[in-house]
């Protein structure tokens, strides 16, 4: 579904990425472990082009979308919920939701899908007409994700969903994550710091040290890799 082959991409002269090759399968979930700074979050402004490499390929469905801008990317079916959430705080809940379903005309399918998110997070049916900026850290992760489902994406990509969270509130988060995967049928690149949990909650996962991928396997065997243990397991 998605391919990057030799990735580099720069900040100035710093380069964040070097030579990053990856593949995503429909229906899968990936995720992108790593230190902080080790060029994650990079990776995913890559593929939307936010931030553009300065060479290699990205194939989306087996079409190169290196040259497109970042809209084009969103009306591929390639929606980022970025790191920190990133609502419209002065909007409400629903008015954030409408702005997921920009670029859509099927008014019905609309309908359906925020019927959907609605059972998916019945808080944010209750709290529908609030500012977003009202509501709690968790409450704002749940409408960040829903924001993007609006968008009916192809592939999802997620940046470090648990940020900030209580422990109780990443558990709901990634059950969700698991459920928009297979009731869904959403292909989801879950970018995320606790390591432990992406695994757990992944097929397939990559390993990225100082912006290259240095380990690529299984989501249960990368569990059970020593490395991955002592580094970023603490066990």
């Amino acid at each position: 579904m998605l391919k990057l082959k030799n990735i580099n991409t720069f900040y100035g002269k710093i380069q964040a990425l070097k030579d990053v090759c990856m593949e995503i399968s429909q229906g899968e979930i990936i995720t992108l472990i790593g230190a902080n700074g080790a060029g994650k979050t990079t990776t995913l402004m890559s593929i939307s082009r936010i931030i553009p490499p300065r060479s290699g390929d990205i194939t989306f469905m087996d079409k190169s979308i290196n040259e497109m801008s970042p809209d084009k990317i969103v009306s591929c079916g390639i929606i980022q919920v970025p790191e920190g959430r990133r609502i419209f705080p002065i909007l409400t809940v629903s008015e954030n939701l409408d702005m997921g379903a920009f670029l859509r005309k099927d008014k019905s399918g609309i309908k359906k899908d925020l019927e959907y998110i609605f059972d998916l997070f019945p808080i944010l049916a209750q709290r529908r007409h609030q500012p977003g900026g009202n509501l709690s850290g968790g409450e704002q992760q749940m409408l960040a994700i829903s924001r993007a489902l609006m968008a009916r994406p192809k592939l999802l990509l997620l940046d470090e969903p648990s940020l900030g969270l209580a422990p109780l509130v990443v558990k709901r988060i990634f059950e969700t994550i698991i459920k928009i995967n297979t009731e869904h049928k959403t292909t989801i690149f879950l970018v995320e710091q606790n390591a432990n949990l992406a695994l757990k909650t992944a097929h397939r996962g990559y390993v990225m040290e100082n912006g290259a991928i240095t380990l690529s396997d299984t989501a249960d065997n990368l569990l059970n890799n020593e490395a991955v243990k002592s580094a970023y397991l603490g066990i």
